[in-house]
């Protein structure tokens, strides 16, 4: 494991690299490879493990008995996932983890944090308190989704979406990390409805994009 590389992600933020290597030991870290579009965890499973980005992306998605899709987030490198089921141990999941193109995950068996001596082992009280900033960060991403989707217009639902981006990236050119599909999946729309609202906006002026390379030009009316 490279500790150096850990110690830079939210999880890890604080240890030393010698409370990281305690600390994957005691979690009994395990790296696993996943191509794209694998099943990483399934919903109605049970899981004791959380999942660590190291490599490539995942993302969390509601897939129901009539074959619809929902998006839910996209996780990339250095970002986690499954952390809340992980510590709670016995909850059935609700949604799919899918492997977005071939990836490197890291597993923690974060539950046992409830079985072990903060005061013999240093990280532990530093390990639980980057635990509830990661879940306050998961909130707000779930919470974002409901801003981008709450709009009645597909062109209300893609303008919210893009202004997030642009104010989380700072800038008004940026990279999603939505295919079309995954982005009308994601939005809760219909791709062709989608890919035409998004050639109409692009000959307004409104935006340009290149694949999921997008540029916002001006503003407008929600």
């Amino acid at each position: 494991m490279n500790e150096e590389m850990l110690s830079k992600t939210v999880l890890f933020k604080g240890l030393s690299k010698e409370e990281i290597h305690d600390a994957l030991l005691a979690l009994q870290a395990r790296e696993l490879l996943y191509k794209k579009d694998a099943s990483i965890l399934l919903a109605g499973s049970k899981t004791d493990k959380m999942g660590l980005v190291l490599e490539g992306s995942v993302r969390i998605e509601s897939n129901d008995v009539w074959g619809n899709r929902t998006i839910l987030s996209h996780v990339g490198p250095g970002q986690f996932f499954a952390e809340t089921y992980a510590f709670l141990h016995n909850e059935p999941l609700l949604v799919d983890v899918v492997a977005n193109k071939d990836s490197r995950i890291l597993f923690l068996q974060i539950h046992i944090l409830k079985e072990t001596n903060a005061a013999t082992h240093t990280w532990v009280l530093k390990l639980l308190t980057n635990l509830l900033v990661v879940t306050a960060h998961k909130n707000l991403v779930l919470s974002g989704r409901s801003f981008h989707t709450s709009p009645k217009t597909i062109r209300g639902k893609v303008l919210a979406y893009l202004n997030s981006v642009a104010l989380q990236s700072g800038s008004h050119r940026f990279d999603i990390p939505f295919d079309r599909q995954q982005l009308a999946d994601y939005l809760n729309v219909d791709r062709t409805a989608l890919s035409k609202e998004l050639g109409k906006m692009k000959t307004e002026g409104l935006i340009t994009f290149e694949k999921n390379h997008f540029e916002i030009q001006k503003s407008a009316d929600f």
